[in-house]
């Protein structure tokens, strides 16, 4: 089985890190290898909405998003892993996500998905908030959802985590890093 993980937080060892790292060891204690992606490390520039993948369901554009193309369709699981800021998903995380337009004219002008696989694609969306209300989890899955769906990926589980702010905090939380680990299990569970 093949997962990979998308981290789109620019705060090294901050709350979404801790989270998904905790995700990582769980399906690592399984004796899955997993691909982490560190978008903010990445080079990946803006979708430049070109119409150039329209025709061929490829970006015209060579830059890091190659590997995350071929790793996207060869994984088995997605594990998108993202802070919450201003109701909505990080840039690195967006900006990745809008790059994801090219297996969007692949599925829906030239109707050709990606295989599901011997595994059933899933997904797992690791989001944390600094604010108390819901609203940003709820905004931020609704974009998730649009990118599993474009990548051919139809379940996904979310765990969202609000109220969330400090450095760190997600480890005083009463229940995140276990429900983290449980998710990561289950995820990989055939």
């Amino acid at each position: 089985m093949k997962v990979i993980a998308f981290l789109g937080s620019p705060s090294k060892g901050g709350n979404t890190e801790l989270l998904l790292k905790e995700t990582v060891r769980a399906i690592e204690d399984s004796g899955i290898t997993v691909k982490v992606f560190n978008l903010n490390l990445m080079n990946i520039m803006p979708c430049q909405n070109c119409g150039g993948c329209e025709e061929t369901g490829t970006c015209v554009y060579d830059d890091d998003m190659s590997q995350i193309y071929d790793a996207i369709r060869s994984a088995d699981r997605i594990i998108l892993a993202s802070p919450v800021f201003f109701f909505s998903l990080s840039a690195q995380t967006k900006t990745m996500i809008d790059r994801c337009q090219a297996f969007w004219c692949e599925k829906y002008l030239l109707k050709k998905t990606i295989p599901e696989g011997p595994y059933k694609r899933k997904g797992l969306l690791l989001l944390v908030a600094g604010m108390k209300k819901d609203i940003g989890i709820e905004c931020s899955e609704v974009t998730a959802k649009a990118f599993f769906r474009t990548i051919s990926v139809p379940e996904h589980r979310t765990l969202g985590y609000t109220g969330v702010d400090a450095k760190g905090e997600i480890l005083k939380h009463s229940s995140a890093l276990k429900e983290a680990y449980e998710a990561g299990k289950a995820l990989v569970k055939v």
